[in-house]
Protein backbone atom coordinates (compact mmCIF):
# COMPACT_ATOMS: atom_id res chain seq x y z
CA UNK A 1 0.00 0.00 0.00
CA UNK A 2 1.06 3.34 -0.90
CA UNK A 3 2.56 5.38 2.13
CA UNK A 4 0.14 8.40 3.11
CA UNK A 5 1.54 11.58 2.03
CA UNK A 6 2.44 13.91 3.97
CA UNK A 7 1.19 17.39 3.38
CA UNK A 8 1.33 21.22 3.84
CA UNK A 9 -1.67 23.76 3.11
CA UNK A 10 -0.59 26.89 2.55
CA UNK A 11 -3.66 29.53 2.32
CA UNK A 12 -2.75 32.36 0.02
CA UNK A 13 -3.28 36.27 0.86
CA UNK A 14 -2.30 37.45 -1.92
CA UNK A 15 1.61 37.78 -1.32
CA UNK A 16 3.66 37.70 -5.22
CA UNK A 17 5.84 35.10 -3.11
CA UNK A 18 3.48 32.08 -1.97
CA UNK A 19 4.20 30.10 -4.61
CA UNK A 20 7.96 30.14 -3.69
CA UNK A 21 6.55 29.06 -0.07
CA UNK A 22 5.56 26.18 -2.00
CA UNK A 23 8.49 25.51 -3.65
CA UNK A 24 10.49 25.84 -0.33
CA UNK A 25 8.70 23.38 0.90
CA UNK A 26 8.76 20.82 -1.81
CA UNK A 27 12.34 21.41 -1.74
CA UNK A 28 12.41 19.72 1.52
CA UNK A 29 10.51 16.52 -0.52
CA UNK A 30 6.95 17.17 1.77
CA UNK A 31 4.09 17.59 -0.73
CA UNK A 32 2.18 21.61 0.01
CA UNK A 33 -0.83 22.69 -1.76
CA UNK A 34 -1.84 26.79 -2.01
CA UNK A 35 -5.47 27.30 -1.91
CA UNK A 36 -7.06 30.73 -1.54
CA UNK A 37 -7.20 32.11 2.19
CA UNK A 38 -11.36 31.82 2.36
CA UNK A 39 -11.17 28.17 2.32
CA UNK A 40 -14.11 26.80 4.71
CA UNK A 41 -12.98 24.31 7.97
CA UNK A 42 -14.76 21.35 6.58
CA UNK A 43 -12.71 21.42 3.13
CA UNK A 44 -9.34 22.32 5.26
CA UNK A 45 -10.58 19.20 7.49
CA UNK A 46 -11.18 17.17 4.49
CA UNK A 47 -7.43 18.14 2.76
CA UNK A 48 -6.40 16.46 6.21
CA UNK A 49 -2.97 19.00 6.36
CA UNK A 50 -0.07 18.23 8.84
CA UNK A 51 0.36 22.16 8.76
CA UNK A 52 -0.46 25.34 7.51
CA UNK A 53 0.90 28.06 6.66
CA UNK A 54 -0.60 31.89 6.37
CA UNK A 55 1.10 33.68 3.47
CA UNK A 56 1.79 37.35 3.28
CA UNK A 57 -0.27 40.24 1.32
CA UNK A 58 0.36 43.70 0.16
CA UNK A 59 -3.21 44.76 2.54
CA UNK A 60 -3.28 46.06 5.77
CA UNK A 61 -5.65 43.43 7.91
CA UNK A 62 -7.44 46.55 9.21
CA UNK A 63 -8.31 47.53 5.49
CA UNK A 64 -12.33 47.46 4.38
CA UNK A 65 -12.68 44.14 2.67
CA UNK A 66 -9.01 42.62 3.88
CA UNK A 67 -8.71 39.14 3.08
CA UNK A 68 -9.29 36.45 6.24
CA UNK A 69 -9.15 33.19 6.87
CA UNK A 70 -11.76 31.53 9.53
CA UNK A 71 -10.57 31.65 12.91
CA UNK A 72 -11.95 28.35 13.39
CA UNK A 73 -8.96 27.45 12.21
CA UNK A 74 -6.81 28.44 15.33
CA UNK A 75 -8.54 25.74 17.10
CA UNK A 76 -8.60 22.34 14.81
CA UNK A 77 -5.08 21.32 16.39
CA UNK A 78 -3.11 21.77 13.17
CA UNK A 79 0.21 23.61 13.40
CA UNK A 80 0.16 27.14 11.78
CA UNK A 81 2.89 29.16 10.73
CA UNK A 82 1.84 33.33 10.05
CA UNK A 83 4.11 34.61 7.33
CA UNK A 84 4.04 38.56 7.59
CA UNK A 85 0.43 39.52 6.86
CA UNK A 86 -0.30 35.65 7.71
CA UNK A 87 1.09 36.69 11.65
CA UNK A 88 -0.86 39.79 12.01
CA UNK A 89 -4.35 38.25 11.15
CA UNK A 90 -3.94 35.68 13.41
CA UNK A 91 -2.73 38.53 16.03
CA UNK A 92 -5.85 40.41 15.11
CA UNK A 93 -8.45 37.05 15.09
CA UNK A 94 -7.53 36.19 18.39
CA UNK A 95 -7.18 39.33 20.34
CA UNK A 96 -4.21 41.07 19.57
CA UNK A 97 -3.23 43.66 18.63
CA UNK A 98 -1.85 45.20 14.90
CA UNK A 99 -0.97 49.09 13.90
CA UNK A 100 0.38 51.12 11.41
CA UNK A 101 4.08 51.28 12.08
CA UNK A 102 5.45 54.44 12.92
CA UNK A 103 9.04 53.05 11.22
CA UNK A 104 8.21 50.72 7.89
CA UNK A 105 10.89 47.56 7.68
CA UNK A 106 10.98 46.98 4.13
CA UNK A 107 14.20 44.91 2.99
CA UNK A 108 17.54 43.70 4.59
CA UNK A 109 16.89 43.51 8.32
CA UNK A 110 18.60 41.88 11.63
CA UNK A 111 16.82 40.59 14.05
CA UNK A 112 17.80 39.31 17.54
CA UNK A 113 16.72 35.18 18.47
CA UNK A 114 16.06 34.99 22.01
CA UNK A 115 14.47 31.30 21.95
CA UNK A 116 16.50 28.66 19.85
CA UNK A 117 13.54 25.86 20.39
CA UNK A 118 11.52 24.12 17.92
CA UNK A 119 10.73 27.13 14.90
CA UNK A 120 14.56 28.21 15.21
CA UNK A 121 16.35 25.69 16.57
CA UNK A 122 19.65 25.44 15.67
CA UNK A 123 19.75 28.98 14.88
CA UNK A 124 22.75 31.00 16.63
CA UNK A 125 21.70 33.72 19.58
CA UNK A 126 24.83 35.30 19.21
CA UNK A 127 25.17 37.05 16.04
CA UNK A 128 21.89 38.89 14.26
CA UNK A 129 20.16 36.66 11.61
CA UNK A 130 19.56 38.83 8.45
CA UNK A 131 16.07 38.28 7.19
CA UNK A 132 14.26 40.20 4.74
CA UNK A 133 10.87 42.28 6.24
CA UNK A 134 8.47 43.75 3.83
CA UNK A 135 5.59 45.44 6.05
CA UNK A 136 4.05 48.72 6.81
CA UNK A 137 2.12 47.48 10.22
CA UNK A 138 3.31 45.43 13.07
CA UNK A 139 2.16 43.66 15.94
CA UNK A 140 1.49 45.93 18.75
CA UNK A 141 0.67 43.18 21.24
CA UNK A 142 0.55 39.50 21.29
CA UNK A 143 -2.08 37.26 22.06
CA UNK A 144 -2.38 35.25 25.47
CA UNK A 145 -0.46 32.46 25.52
CA UNK A 146 2.24 33.91 22.73
CA UNK A 147 5.47 34.22 23.33
CA UNK A 148 8.45 36.37 22.10
CA UNK A 149 11.05 34.03 20.24
CA UNK A 150 12.95 37.17 18.16
CA UNK A 151 13.02 40.77 17.84
CA UNK A 152 14.20 43.40 15.29
CA UNK A 153 15.06 47.25 16.23
CA UNK A 154 11.37 48.17 15.14
CA UNK A 155 9.57 44.66 15.76
CA UNK A 156 9.36 43.64 19.31
CA UNK A 157 7.53 40.68 17.68
CA UNK A 158 9.67 38.90 15.02
CA UNK A 159 8.84 36.20 15.69
CA UNK A 160 6.54 34.90 18.05
CA UNK A 161 5.10 31.52 19.47
CA UNK A 162 1.78 30.07 21.49
CA UNK A 163 3.39 26.64 21.75
CA UNK A 164 0.49 24.93 24.00
CA UNK A 165 -1.32 25.22 20.33
CA UNK A 166 1.37 24.90 17.90
CA UNK A 167 1.08 28.57 16.38
CA UNK A 168 3.89 30.43 15.19
CA UNK A 169 4.23 33.58 13.45
CA UNK A 170 7.40 35.54 12.31
CA UNK A 171 6.76 38.61 10.96
CA UNK A 172 9.80 38.65 7.96
CA UNK A 173 9.39 36.46 4.68
CA UNK A 174 11.53 33.13 5.21
CA UNK A 175 10.99 31.46 1.60
CA UNK A 176 13.39 34.30 -0.22
CA UNK A 177 16.80 34.29 -0.61
CA UNK A 178 17.41 36.97 1.10
CA UNK A 179 16.27 35.55 4.72
CA UNK A 180 19.49 33.47 5.26
CA UNK A 181 18.01 31.03 7.63
CA UNK A 182 14.83 31.16 5.61
CA UNK A 183 14.86 27.70 4.71
CA UNK A 184 15.61 26.09 7.58
CA UNK A 185 13.43 28.15 9.67
CA UNK A 186 10.61 26.34 7.31
CA UNK A 187 12.19 23.05 7.37
CA UNK A 188 12.02 23.26 11.15
CA UNK A 189 8.11 24.12 10.67
CA UNK A 190 7.93 21.19 8.65
CA UNK A 191 9.35 18.59 10.25
CA UNK A 192 9.79 19.78 13.95
CA UNK A 193 6.80 21.30 14.63
CA UNK A 194 4.25 19.37 11.78
CA UNK A 195 6.63 16.12 11.86
CA UNK A 196 6.17 15.74 8.63
CA UNK A 197 8.06 12.54 6.34
CA UNK A 198 10.26 13.60 3.26
CA UNK A 199 7.89 11.48 0.96
CA UNK A 200 7.13 14.13 -1.73
CA UNK A 201 9.59 12.59 -4.39
CA UNK A 202 9.47 11.91 -7.95
CA UNK A 203 9.35 8.03 -7.73
CA UNK A 204 6.51 8.12 -5.09
CA UNK A 205 4.49 10.56 -7.28
CA UNK A 206 4.98 8.18 -10.30
CA UNK A 207 3.44 5.37 -8.22
CA UNK A 208 0.26 7.36 -6.65
CA UNK A 209 -0.25 8.76 -10.22
CA UNK A 210 -0.59 5.47 -12.23
CA UNK A 211 -2.52 3.99 -9.59
CA UNK A 212 -5.11 6.72 -9.86
CA UNK A 213 -5.21 6.91 -13.77
CA UNK A 214 -5.79 3.04 -14.14
CA UNK A 215 -8.34 3.53 -11.73
CA UNK A 216 -9.71 6.81 -13.66
CA UNK A 217 -9.37 4.92 -17.10
CA UNK A 218 -10.23 1.99 -16.57
CA UNK A 219 -10.55 0.00 -20.22
CA UNK A 220 -11.30 3.06 -21.68
CA UNK A 221 -8.64 5.00 -24.63
CA UNK A 222 -7.03 8.25 -23.94
CA UNK A 223 -5.63 10.43 -26.82
CA UNK A 224 -2.85 12.90 -26.40
CA UNK A 225 -1.74 15.68 -28.57
CA UNK A 226 2.33 15.46 -28.39
CA UNK A 227 4.15 18.49 -29.67
CA UNK A 228 7.85 17.26 -28.37
CA UNK A 229 7.94 20.03 -26.08
CA UNK A 230 8.75 19.17 -22.22
CA UNK A 231 4.95 19.00 -20.79
CA UNK A 232 3.23 16.73 -23.47
CA UNK A 233 6.26 14.79 -23.64
CA UNK A 234 5.91 13.83 -20.40
CA UNK A 235 2.34 13.26 -19.79
CA UNK A 236 2.93 10.88 -22.42
CA UNK A 237 5.67 8.93 -20.79
CA UNK A 238 3.27 9.17 -17.38
CA UNK A 239 0.46 7.93 -19.28
CA UNK A 240 2.13 5.24 -21.18
CA UNK A 241 3.89 3.80 -18.24
CA UNK A 242 0.19 3.41 -16.69
CA UNK A 243 -1.53 2.52 -19.24
CA UNK A 244 0.25 1.39 -22.35
CA UNK A 245 -1.42 0.78 -25.99
CA UNK A 246 -4.53 2.37 -24.53
CA UNK A 247 -2.97 5.68 -25.14
CA UNK A 248 -2.59 7.51 -28.67
CA UNK A 249 -0.40 10.08 -29.14
CA UNK A 250 -1.81 12.83 -31.95
CA UNK A 251 1.64 14.81 -33.41
CA UNK A 252 0.32 17.45 -35.67
CA UNK A 253 3.03 18.91 -37.73
CA UNK A 254 1.68 22.60 -39.07
CA UNK A 255 4.91 23.49 -40.74
CA UNK A 256 5.91 25.94 -38.22
CA UNK A 257 8.15 24.06 -35.94
CA UNK A 258 11.52 23.40 -35.56
CA UNK A 259 13.98 21.01 -38.15
CA UNK A 260 13.41 17.64 -38.64
CA UNK A 261 10.89 18.10 -35.54
CA UNK A 262 8.49 15.20 -36.58
CA UNK A 263 11.51 12.59 -37.08
CA UNK A 264 12.95 13.15 -33.72
CA UNK A 265 9.56 12.77 -32.13
CA UNK A 266 8.97 9.78 -34.21
CA UNK A 267 12.03 8.42 -33.22
CA UNK A 268 11.99 9.23 -29.53
CA UNK A 269 8.58 7.94 -29.05
CA UNK A 270 7.53 5.57 -31.78
CA UNK A 271 10.59 3.82 -32.21
CA UNK A 272 11.88 4.02 -28.61
CA UNK A 273 9.17 3.78 -26.37
CA UNK A 274 7.02 1.72 -28.78
CA UNK A 275 4.12 4.31 -28.19
CA UNK A 276 1.02 4.62 -30.31
CA UNK A 277 1.98 7.45 -32.84
CA UNK A 278 0.26 9.60 -35.55
CA UNK A 279 1.91 11.72 -37.51
CA UNK A 280 -0.20 14.67 -39.52
CA UNK A 281 1.24 16.56 -41.38
CA UNK A 282 -0.65 19.54 -42.38
CA UNK A 283 1.88 22.06 -43.07
CA UNK A 284 -0.25 23.39 -46.82
CA UNK A 285 -3.00 23.32 -44.85
CA UNK A 286 -1.84 25.29 -41.86
CA UNK A 287 0.43 27.65 -44.26
CA UNK A 288 -2.42 28.29 -46.41
CA UNK A 289 -4.35 29.56 -43.45
CA UNK A 290 -1.87 31.80 -42.92
CA UNK A 291 -1.32 33.50 -46.60
CA UNK A 292 -0.84 37.26 -46.29
CA UNK A 293 -1.32 37.21 -42.34
CA UNK A 294 0.88 40.07 -40.21
CA UNK A 295 -1.01 40.49 -37.12
CA UNK A 296 0.41 38.11 -34.62
CA UNK A 297 -2.94 38.10 -32.90
CA UNK A 298 -4.67 36.35 -35.66
CA UNK A 299 -1.98 34.53 -36.44
CA UNK A 300 -2.43 32.69 -33.03
CA UNK A 301 -6.17 32.87 -33.66
CA UNK A 302 -5.85 31.13 -37.33
CA UNK A 303 -3.46 28.65 -36.16
CA UNK A 304 -5.26 27.18 -32.83
CA UNK A 305 -8.45 27.11 -34.89
CA UNK A 306 -6.83 24.89 -37.67
CA UNK A 307 -5.13 22.66 -35.11
CA UNK A 308 -8.79 22.03 -33.49
CA UNK A 309 -9.93 20.86 -36.12
CA UNK A 310 -6.67 18.75 -37.52
CA UNK A 311 -6.40 17.08 -34.05
CA UNK A 312 -9.98 16.26 -33.99
CA UNK A 313 -10.03 14.87 -37.63
CA UNK A 314 -7.66 12.52 -36.41
CA UNK A 315 -8.80 11.62 -32.79
CA UNK A 316 -12.30 10.64 -34.62
CA UNK A 317 -10.92 8.03 -36.21
CA UNK A 318 -9.44 6.10 -32.72
CA UNK A 319 -12.38 4.10 -30.99
CA UNK A 320 -13.66 4.70 -27.78
CA UNK A 321 -12.01 7.56 -26.94
CA UNK A 322 -13.21 8.86 -23.65
CA UNK A 323 -9.95 10.84 -22.59
CA UNK A 324 -7.77 13.47 -23.39
CA UNK A 325 -4.66 14.08 -21.91
CA UNK A 326 -3.59 17.81 -21.25
CA UNK A 327 -0.18 19.11 -20.05
CA UNK A 328 -1.82 21.70 -17.21
CA UNK A 329 0.39 22.21 -14.57
CA UNK A 330 0.27 23.58 -10.83
CA UNK A 331 0.59 26.98 -11.59
CA UNK A 332 -1.94 26.94 -13.85
CA UNK A 333 -4.14 25.65 -11.55
CA UNK A 334 -3.51 28.33 -8.66
CA UNK A 335 -4.24 30.62 -11.52
CA UNK A 336 -7.41 29.60 -11.90
CA UNK A 337 -8.34 29.91 -8.56
CA UNK A 338 -10.81 32.46 -7.33
CA UNK A 339 -8.58 34.23 -4.40
CA UNK A 340 -9.69 37.26 -3.27
CA UNK A 341 -5.57 38.29 -2.65
CA UNK A 342 -5.35 41.53 -4.75
CA UNK A 343 -2.28 40.93 -6.75
CA UNK A 344 -4.05 37.38 -8.13
CA UNK A 345 -4.88 37.63 -11.41
CA UNK A 346 -7.83 35.63 -12.64
CA UNK A 347 -7.22 33.22 -15.72
CA UNK A 348 -8.42 29.96 -16.94
CA UNK A 349 -5.69 27.99 -17.80
CA UNK A 350 -6.60 26.48 -21.31
CA UNK A 351 -3.18 23.89 -23.10
CA UNK A 352 -5.61 23.01 -25.99
CA UNK A 353 -8.39 25.55 -26.13
CA UNK A 354 -11.41 24.93 -26.10
CA UNK A 355 -10.81 21.05 -27.76
CA UNK A 356 -12.09 19.16 -24.88
CA UNK A 357 -15.75 20.81 -24.72
CA UNK A 358 -15.81 20.48 -28.30
CA UNK A 359 -14.99 16.65 -28.67
CA UNK A 360 -17.40 15.77 -25.54
CA UNK A 361 -13.78 14.14 -23.99
CA UNK A 362 -13.02 14.11 -20.12
CA UNK A 363 -9.84 15.70 -19.33
CA UNK A 364 -6.82 13.55 -17.69
CA UNK A 365 -4.20 16.23 -16.19
CA UNK A 366 -1.76 13.88 -14.71
CA UNK A 367 1.05 17.04 -14.15
CA UNK A 368 -1.77 19.26 -12.33
CA UNK A 369 0.28 19.55 -8.83
CA UNK A 370 3.05 19.57 -10.35
CA UNK A 371 5.81 23.06 -10.73
CA UNK A 372 7.49 23.52 -14.14
CA UNK A 373 11.18 22.07 -12.82
CA UNK A 374 9.14 19.17 -10.97
CA UNK A 375 8.22 18.39 -14.70
CA UNK A 376 11.43 18.37 -15.81
CA UNK A 377 12.24 15.81 -12.80
CA UNK A 378 9.75 13.70 -13.20
CA UNK A 379 10.90 13.05 -16.77
CA UNK A 380 14.42 12.18 -16.11
CA UNK A 381 12.59 9.37 -13.57
CA UNK A 382 10.43 7.96 -16.43
CA UNK A 383 14.10 7.71 -19.22
CA UNK A 384 13.23 10.23 -21.25
CA UNK A 385 16.43 11.75 -22.59
CA UNK A 386 17.80 14.82 -21.44
CA UNK A 387 17.68 16.53 -25.10
CA UNK A 388 13.77 15.91 -24.29
CA UNK A 389 13.62 17.08 -20.32
CA UNK A 390 15.44 20.14 -20.56
CA UNK A 391 14.06 21.38 -24.11
CA UNK A 392 13.83 25.76 -23.96
CA UNK A 393 9.97 26.49 -23.80
CA UNK A 394 8.24 26.65 -27.05
CA UNK A 395 5.49 28.70 -28.30
CA UNK A 396 1.94 27.11 -29.49
CA UNK A 397 1.68 29.20 -32.57
CA UNK A 398 5.54 27.64 -33.21
CA UNK A 399 7.81 29.51 -35.53
CA UNK A 400 4.86 31.83 -37.06
CA UNK A 401 5.42 34.16 -33.96
CA UNK A 402 8.95 34.73 -34.55
CA UNK A 403 8.78 34.93 -38.16
CA UNK A 404 7.80 38.59 -37.83
CA UNK A 405 5.43 39.93 -40.94
CA UNK A 406 4.31 37.36 -43.55
CA UNK A 407 5.08 33.67 -43.21
CA UNK A 408 6.02 31.92 -46.50
CA UNK A 409 7.93 28.55 -46.66
CA UNK A 410 11.27 30.31 -47.64
CA UNK A 411 11.03 32.37 -44.39
CA UNK A 412 10.22 29.75 -42.27
CA UNK A 413 13.43 27.43 -43.76
CA UNK A 414 15.72 30.13 -43.07
CA UNK A 415 14.52 30.51 -39.26
CA UNK A 416 14.56 26.91 -39.06
CA UNK A 417 18.38 26.48 -40.36
CA UNK A 418 18.93 29.58 -37.95
CA UNK A 419 17.24 28.29 -34.80
CA UNK A 420 19.17 24.60 -35.73
CA UNK A 421 22.48 25.84 -35.69
CA UNK A 422 21.61 28.19 -32.46
CA UNK A 423 20.35 25.07 -30.85
CA UNK A 424 23.37 23.26 -31.89
CA UNK A 425 25.93 25.92 -30.33
CA UNK A 426 23.96 26.08 -26.85
CA UNK A 427 24.45 22.20 -26.71
CA UNK A 428 28.05 22.31 -27.82
CA UNK A 429 28.73 25.36 -25.34
CA UNK A 430 26.50 23.53 -22.05
CA UNK A 431 24.37 26.57 -22.34
CA UNK A 432 20.88 25.03 -22.61
CA UNK A 433 20.56 24.37 -18.46
CA UNK A 434 22.18 27.91 -18.07
CA UNK A 435 19.53 29.65 -19.84
CA UNK A 436 15.62 29.27 -19.64
CA UNK A 437 14.70 30.25 -23.13
CA UNK A 438 17.20 31.04 -26.43
CA UNK A 439 15.84 31.28 -29.91
CA UNK A 440 15.88 33.14 -33.05
CA UNK A 441 13.86 35.58 -34.54
CA UNK A 442 13.29 36.82 -38.12
CA UNK A 443 12.89 40.28 -38.91
CA UNK A 444 11.68 41.79 -42.35
CA UNK A 445 14.05 44.34 -42.33
CA UNK A 446 16.91 44.08 -45.05
CA UNK A 447 20.12 45.13 -44.62
CA UNK A 448 23.11 46.25 -47.70
CA UNK A 449 26.04 43.67 -46.80
CA UNK A 450 29.59 42.06 -49.05
CA UNK A 451 29.53 38.46 -49.52
CA UNK A 452 32.93 37.45 -51.62
CA UNK A 453 32.91 41.30 -52.89
CA UNK A 454 29.26 41.08 -54.31
CA UNK A 455 26.26 43.14 -52.44
CA UNK A 456 23.85 41.38 -50.92
CA UNK A 457 20.63 42.89 -49.53
CA UNK A 458 19.09 40.44 -47.08
CA UNK A 459 17.27 39.82 -43.76
CA UNK A 460 17.76 40.49 -40.10
CA UNK A 461 17.85 37.60 -37.90
CA UNK A 462 17.65 37.96 -34.05
CA UNK A 463 19.08 35.94 -31.43
CA UNK A 464 16.85 36.32 -27.82
CA UNK A 465 18.29 34.36 -24.39
CA UNK A 466 16.87 35.09 -21.06
CA UNK A 467 17.36 33.84 -17.37
CA UNK A 468 14.39 33.10 -15.32
CA UNK A 469 13.15 31.14 -12.75
CA UNK A 470 9.30 31.05 -13.78
CA UNK A 471 8.99 33.35 -17.06
CA UNK A 472 7.18 35.75 -15.46
CA UNK A 473 10.02 37.83 -15.29
CA UNK A 474 13.04 37.32 -17.16
CA UNK A 475 16.55 39.24 -17.67
CA UNK A 476 18.90 38.87 -20.82
CA UNK A 477 21.27 36.25 -20.72
CA UNK A 478 24.85 37.12 -20.65
CA UNK A 479 25.91 35.20 -23.43
CA UNK A 480 29.82 35.22 -23.87
CA UNK A 481 31.12 37.16 -26.52
CA UNK A 482 32.87 34.53 -28.25
CA UNK A 483 29.80 32.43 -28.48
CA UNK A 484 27.54 35.52 -29.91
CA UNK A 485 30.51 35.76 -32.39
CA UNK A 486 30.44 32.01 -33.44
CA UNK A 487 27.14 31.88 -33.86
CA UNK A 488 26.50 35.30 -35.94
CA UNK A 489 29.32 33.64 -38.32
CA UNK A 490 27.89 30.23 -38.93
CA UNK A 491 24.27 31.29 -39.55
CA UNK A 492 25.93 34.63 -42.16
CA UNK A 493 27.89 31.66 -43.53
CA UNK A 494 25.64 29.21 -43.81
CA UNK A 495 22.09 30.27 -43.86
CA UNK A 496 21.03 32.00 -47.13
CA UNK A 497 18.96 35.09 -46.95
CA UNK A 498 20.43 36.33 -43.43
CA UNK A 499 23.70 39.08 -43.38
CA UNK A 500 23.03 40.16 -40.28
CA UNK A 501 22.51 39.02 -36.90
CA UNK A 502 21.36 41.06 -33.71
CA UNK A 503 21.14 40.21 -30.13
CA UNK A 504 18.22 41.23 -28.12
CA UNK A 505 19.40 43.18 -24.27
CA UNK A 506 15.42 43.59 -22.88
CA UNK A 507 14.37 42.12 -20.50
CA UNK A 508 10.74 41.45 -19.29
CA UNK A 509 8.94 43.30 -18.04
CA UNK A 510 9.11 46.18 -20.14
CA UNK A 511 9.84 43.73 -23.24
CA UNK A 512 7.98 40.42 -23.97
CA UNK A 513 9.76 37.29 -23.93
CA UNK A 514 8.58 36.46 -27.41
CA UNK A 515 8.33 38.91 -29.89
CA UNK A 516 4.86 38.19 -31.00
Amino acid sequence: MTERLHKILILDFGSQTTQLIARRIRDLKVYCEIHPCELPPDEIKRIHPDGIVLSGGPMSVYEQNAPACSSEIFSMKIPILGICYGLQLMTKLMGGKVSPASSREYGRTEISVIDTADLLAGISTKEPMVVWMSHGDLVEAIPDGFDVLARSESSMYAVVANRSKDLYGVQFHPEVIHTIQGAKILANFVFNICHCRPNWTMESFVQRSIEAMRQQVGSSQVVCALSGGVDSSVVAALLYRAIGKQLHCIFVDNGLLRKSEAAYVRDIFARHFKMDLTIVDASERFLSRLAEVTDPEVKRKRIGELFIQVFEEQAKKIHRVDFLAQGTLYPDVIESMPTRGPSATIKSHHNVGGLPERMNLKLIEPLRELFKDEVRQLGETLGLPASVVQRHPFPGPGLAVRVIGKITQDRLKVLQEADFILQEELNAHDLVRKTWQTFAILLPVRSVGVMGDERTYEETLVIRSVTSQDGMTADWARLPYDFLARVSNRIINQVKGVNRVLYDVSSKPPATIEWE
